[in-house]
């Protein structure tokens, strides 16, 4: 019998309606916050920070053994079996410039499969969730990925590779492939956003670079259980290690995955390393 996993997401929606309802009261005060940049786009916030020990917190208090792996803060304890992902602001660059697309995404995964996942946009009261093999949801209701595809009309998600932009060229030549099969492309950063919007249909697909595993995990839970697809760039399981991401529904998968992987297969894109992001 499958394991039951639904206090697991009790606890990450919890923590991220927590962590939500903290962002958007501290919005207002937004010109105040302290903002320090991590790199060349790449900013972090006072508000980031909070966000994320809110988090911690809840999460701590109901599975005190269990590992946390967190943007800011990094990773704590060594259970390796059990860990927990959390984004606790991803669109950190929107936030600060005051573009209300931004959210909440945490992760849980077990035995080395993420089995329960909830992403927040607290602009929207938008809820995402999703526990192995029990299907995906928006606020309680049922969603699903588009089951018919037409390239000519279809409109795909991504990302710049703000983080490894010395593959800022090669990314540009998936951006034309995928333009070329497409009817438009957005780029609204945030990526677990994307996935979520990936899994109730507004887009067709998404595919990006160099995340890091708290930008996907439950996002990719979501995508999974609405019935799509997702992978890496040679079409396998490794986009939790490699951040390179294609999901999609199952219609446009095999183009998008194709487009993306033709586009890259001459570089040594496919085996970005961690430490490139």
């Amino acid at each position: 019998m499958e394991a039951n996993f639904e206090q697991e997401l009790a606890v990450a929606v919890s923590a991220a309606r927590r962590a939500g309802e903290y962002l958007l009261e501290r919005r207002s005060d937004v010109d105040s916050l302290q903002v320090d940049e991590k790199g060349i786009g790449d900013f972090v916030t006072e508000a980031d920070r909070h966000s994320e020990r809110l988090i911690t917190e809840c999460i701590a208090d109901v599975f005190p053994a269990d590992s946390i792996e967190a943007e800011e803060s990094g990773v704590r304890g060594e259970n390796d079996d059990r860990r927990w992902f959390v984004d606790p602001l991803d669109g950190t660059a929107n936030y600060v410039h005051g573009i209300s697309h931004y959210c909440v995404s945490i992760g849980f995964m077990e035995g080395g499969s993420v089995r329960a996942g909830a992403v927040y946009d607290p602009c929207r009261d938008e809820l995402f969730t999703a526990v192995s093999g029990g299907g995906a949801f928006l606020n309680g209701r049922p969603l699903s990925v588009n089951r018919s595809f037409d390239a000519s009309r279809s409109v795909i998600a991504t990302g710049f590779p703000f983080r490894s932009r010395r593959y800022m060229d090669v990314y540009l030549a998936s951006f034309r492939a995928v333009a070329d099969m497409t009817g438009g492309i957005r780029r609204m950063g945030a990526a677990a956003l994307d996935l979520c919007y990936t899994a109730i249909g507004r887009v067709d697909g998404f595919w990006e670079l160099g995340l890091s595993s708290w930008d996907v995990a439950a996002g990719s839970l979501i995508v999974l259980e609405a019935g799509g697809r997702v992978s890496d760039f040679d079409g396998g399981d490794g986009y939790l290690e490699s951040g390179n991401t294609v999901g999609a529904s199952a219609a446009c998968f095999p183009l998008l995955l194709k487009a993306v992987g033709t586009a890259m297969s001459d570089t040594d894109l496919v085996r970005c390393k961690t430490d490139d992001r």
